[in-house]
C-alpha cells in the first residue's frame, strides 16, 4: 500500500469528518436534542464533544441505540452540559422485552393528543393491551393519527419560532404514522416530544429513517439538521423537505460552518467523502437557500451562496451530479449567464465522455450499461432544456447534437 496505493488512502490535511460533526452540532440552538441515525453521523459528533469540547450542551440521541434499555437509562442522566432528556417512563416500562414493538391498531378514527397516546402506551392496564388468544397481551397504539396542541406563547418565548413567523404557527400539529407498528426507538421519540413541551430545540439529522414517526411536514432545514417546528410546510418532493429560514441558514452556511479543507488542491477526496456529501445533499442545501433568497429579492446573497458551493465542491473532487442543473438555473435567474453556461458546458462534456465510453464497449455489454446510458441521455436532455429556457441557442445546439448522436448509436446497436 505504501508504494502503490498511498494516493488512494491519503487523509493528510483532510478534516471533513470533524468539521461535518461541528456543522451538525452547530446546526442546533443551545441545549438542543439531536436525533442521529447510524455510525457516520454519530461517532464524529461524540468525538467533537468528548475530545474537542464542541457544543457539549447538545444531547446526541442515537436512534440505533434508543431501542435499548441501558441507552435510554443514559439519556435520563446529565451528560456534559446537557440536562437529562425528558422521559417520564420508568425503567420497567422500557426494559428489554417490554414494548420492543408497539403495534398500530386503529380503533379510533380521529387524531388523538400525543400525551394521551403515550399515557395509553405506557399503561400496564390490560385494557390498554391487545388480547390475542394463546398469546401474551400486546402493546399497541389505538390510532396512527396523532395531534399535538401548540402553545403559541411558549414556542415564541423559547425561540422555536421567530416573531416574524408568528402568523405561520399552527394551533395543532397533526400527522400520521405509516406502517403497522413502531419500534421502541420511535416510541421514545414520541415520548420525548410529548414531554418536551417546546422547552428544548429538537432536531433530526434526516427527515426519514427506520424510526420515522411522520413529522416531515413540520421540519425546518437548518443546515445539517432539521428542526421540529409548529409550522406546516408540505414538500413537493423529498429534496424539498423542511421550510427554510433564509437569514438563519445563510449565516450558518456562509459564516459559521466549517468545511474540513474539502476543496483544497492538496486534499484527496475519496469515494466515502463524495458519498457523504451526496447523502448530506450539500449542493441541494445551498441551492434551496439560493432559491429562497431569489424569491425574497436578496440577489447579492443568492449569488454569494451559489459561488460558495461552486468553489466548495469542484467537479474534480465532487463529480457533478443532477443538483448542478438547479445551481446553473439559479445562476441564469441571477443573470450570471457566463457561470451558468460554464456549468452546463462542463456537465455536457463530462456526460458525453461517459456516453462515448459506453458506446465503445462491445454489444455484449449493452445489458450492463443500458440504465447508465439512459440516465446520461436524460441528463443531456435536462441540460438542453435549461439552455433552451434561457435562450442559450448555441449551447443548446451543441448539447442536442450529442443527444442525437448517441441516441442513433444506441438505436443502431439495439436493432
Amino acid at each position: 500500500m505504501a508504494s502503490e496505493n498511498w494516493d488512494d488512502h491519503d487523509r493528510s490535511g483532510r478534516y471533513t469528518a470533524r468539521d461535518f460533526a461541528y456543522n451538525y452540532l452547530n446546526s442546533c440552538e443551545p441545549n438542543a436534542i439531536i436525533f442521529t441515525n447510524g455510525d457516520n453521523d454519530t461517532f464524529p459528533l461524540w468525538y467533537a464533544q468528548e475530545v474537542e469540547g464542541i457544543r457539549t450542551d447538545v444531547r446526541i440521541v442515537n436512534l440505533s441505540l434508543l431501542g435499548t434499555d441501558w441507552y435510554i437509562d443514559q439519556m435520563k442522566m446529565k451528560c456534559y452540559q446537557s440536562e437529562p432528556i425528558p422521559i417520564s417512563m420508568n425503567h420497567n416500562q422500557y426494559v428489554q422485552g417490554t414494548r420492543d414493538i408497539v403495534y398500530i391498531y386503529n380503533r379510533v378514527n380521529e387524531a388523538v393528543e400525543l400525551r394521551s397516546i403515550m399515557n395509553f402506551v405506557a399503561s400496564d392496564d390490560l385494557n390498554t393491551r391487545l388480547q390475542v388468544p394463546g398469546e401474551a397481551p400486546l402493546d399497541y397504539l389505538p390510532t396512527n393519527k396523532i395531534k399535538l396542541t401548540v402553545n403559541k406563547e411558549k414556542v415564541l418565548s423559547t425561540g422555536t419560532v421567530k416573531a416574524k413567523d408568528e402568523a405561520l404557527i399552527v394551533p395543532t400539529m397533526e400527522w400520521s404514522i405509516k406502517g403497522n407498528y413502531i419500534q421502541k426507538s420511535a416510541m421514545m421519540i414520541l415520548e420525548i416530544i410529548a414531554n418536551n413541551n417546546w422547552e428544548r430545540p429538537i432536531y433530526f439529522v434526516s427527515p426519514y429513517g427506520d424510526s420515522d414517526v411522520g413529522l416531515a411536514d413540520y421540519l425546518q432545514h437548518d443546515g445539517f439538521a432539521y428542526r421540529l417546528v409548529p409550522i406546516k410546510s408540505v414538500a413537493p418532493d423529498f429534496l424539498s423537505i423542511g421550510r427554510i429560514d433564509e437569514d438563519l441558514l445563510y449565516d450558518k452556511l456562509i459564516n459559521k460552518f466549517r468545511w474540513g479543507r474539502m476543496n483544497e488542491p492538496d486534499v484527496f477526496i475519496d469515494h466515502n467523502n463524495q458519498r457523504t456529501a451526496m447523502v448530506l445533499k450539500i449542493r441541494n442545501t445551498f441551492n434551496r437557500l439560493a432559491e429562497k433568497l431569489i424569491v425574497e429579492g436578496k440577489t447579492d446573497s443568492a449569488i454569494n451562496v451559489l459561488n460558495k458551493v461552486y468553489d466548495l465542491m469542484p467537479h474534480e473532487k465532487y463529480p457533478y451530479d443532477f443538483f448542478m442543473i438547479g445551481i446553473a438555473e439559479n445562476y441564469y435567474k441571477l443573470n450570471q449567464t457566463e457561470r451558468a453556461n460554464e456549468i452546463l458546458k462542463k456537465y455536457n462534456d463530462i456526460t458525453v465522455q461517459k456516453l462515448k465510453y459506453y458506446s465503445s464497449l462491445g454489444s455484449r455489454f449493452d445489458g450492463y450499461f443500458d440504465y447508465d446510458f439512459r440516465v446520461n441521455i436524460q441528463t443531456l436532455s435536462e441540460l438542453s432544456g435549461i439552455a433552451a429556457t434561457y435562450n442559450q441557442t448555441a449551447l443548446q445546439n451543441e448539447i442536442d447534437n450529442g443527444i442525437n448522436l448517441f441516441i442513433n448509436k444506441y438505436s443502431s446497436r439495439r436493432n
